[in-house]
């Protein structure tokens, strides 16, 4: 009877150690970190850390603290709320492949390269909300195929691409300046055929067209041609654009100092370059008014004469005709030059016989008379 006792009593305390064993397994080593003021992810935590809270620090995620996640490969959830988070590099998270819960809210985040979540295969929330996100590519929630739940509140974000995401339960949109063209047909007809819950559905609106703010964007009307068509492409080539801009803004922020270096010769070239251009162009100006002005000013000088009035012509024909006696005061009296001043005189003056030519005086009766 004792030995039965003795074995029941040993089987009861073996039973509250595994308990108390798979509880500490569950709730797992938690680091608390909040409002440390930290620029890095401390990187002397223990290894077995499961649950890590860095939330109102000053950390921006570079590569830096992107070798210190590596060692906590353990980690099932990582907060990061309220950081100064601007760019999320590809493999970012790559070595946690236990994390469950990612919540980096309240950043800066604008640029999300496509391989950001790579590794991430049992992740199964994702908040993103109240950052500066543009667009995001469907391609980046490819590796997450047990994601259940995506947060995108209050980013910047007017297209969505349909997620790659299978297993989702609930996204959250809402907070957004969604245009609702055509272009946003497919992310309607995906949350009204698939599964997903979109959470806050009455205040997720159209920001654009002014005539559809009213609707949610589940519920917008489309008129039937954008039934047929599929996203705009030129929404694509434009996200093209900007993924382009973003990774050179990428590369300019890990080689501050030599593109800044390189955009200031390359400014100060090209304000060289329009000083020089401007002074050919204005001393070329000069020359060709230096050159022409006087030609023109010679051939308006050989135009600079009119016609005679009427009274000028008739004073002018006096001063010859009235006073005959004048030319005998003309010096030189040579017989030559006498008549050809006189030919002169007399070019103007039309040949008058005394006779007025009648046009309707009939030649032949004047023959007959004749």
């Amino acid at each position: 009877m004792k030995i039965t006792c003795i074995m029941i009593l040993f089987w009861f305390l073996s039973m509250l150690l595994l308990s108390d064993k798979s509880q500490t397994s569950k709730t797992g080593i938690i680091y608390n970190f909040t409002e440390k003021n930290y620029s890095l992810i401390p990187a002397d935590i223990n290894e077995d850390v499961q649950v890590l809270d860095l939330s109102y620090n000053q950390i921006t995620l570079n590569v830096t603290d992107i070798r210190a996640l590596q060692m906590y490969f353990l980690l099932t959830e990582l907060y990061l709320i309220q950081n100064n988070v601007i760019i999320l590099l590809n493999d970012s998270f790559g070595n946690l492949s236990n994390l469950q819960i990612l919540n980096i809210c309240r950043n800066s985040i604008y640029i999300i390269q496509r391989d950001a979540f790579v590794g991430l295969s049992k992740l199964k929330q994702l908040y993103l909300c109240q950052n500066k996100i543009l667009q995001l590519n469907a391609d980046i929630f490819v590796p997450l195929k047990n994601l259940k739940l995506l947060n995108l509140q209050g980013n910047l974000i007017s297209y969505l691409e349909v997620p790659l995401l299978f297993h989702l339960e609930s996204i959250i949109l809402y907070g957004n300046p969604w245009n609702c063209s055509c272009s946003l047909f497919n992310l309607q007809n995906w949350l009204n055929t698939s599964n997903v819950i979109l959470e806050n559905e009455s205040i997720t609106t159209c920001s654009f067209p002014d005539m559809l703010k009213c609707y949610s964007i589940k519920t917008v009307p489309y008129e039937a041609e954008c039934h047929s068509k599929f996203p705009s492409p030129i929404t694509e080539d434009l996200y093209i654009h900007f993924q382009s801009i973003s990774n050179w803004t990428f590369n300019n922020s890990l080689n501050n100092l030599t593109i800044n270096s390189e955009h200031e010769s390359l400014g100060k070239s090209w304000a060289f370059l329009i000083g020089v251009v401007v002074t050919v162009l204005m001393t070329s100006l000069l020359i060709f008014i230096a050159i022409k002005c006087p030609i023109l000013y010679n051939l308006l000088l050989s135009y600079n004469h009119h016609r005679l009035e009427e009274h000028e012509a008739e004073t002018y024909e006096d001063g010859f005709t009235g006073n005959p006696s004048s030319l005998s005061h003309i010096p030189y009296t040579n017989s030559e030059d006498t008549t050809v001043v006189f030919e002169q005189l007399h070019s103007f003056v039309v040949d008058d016989d005394g006779f007025i030519e009648d046009k309707y005086i009939d030649t032949h009766e004047l023959c007959e008379e004749n």
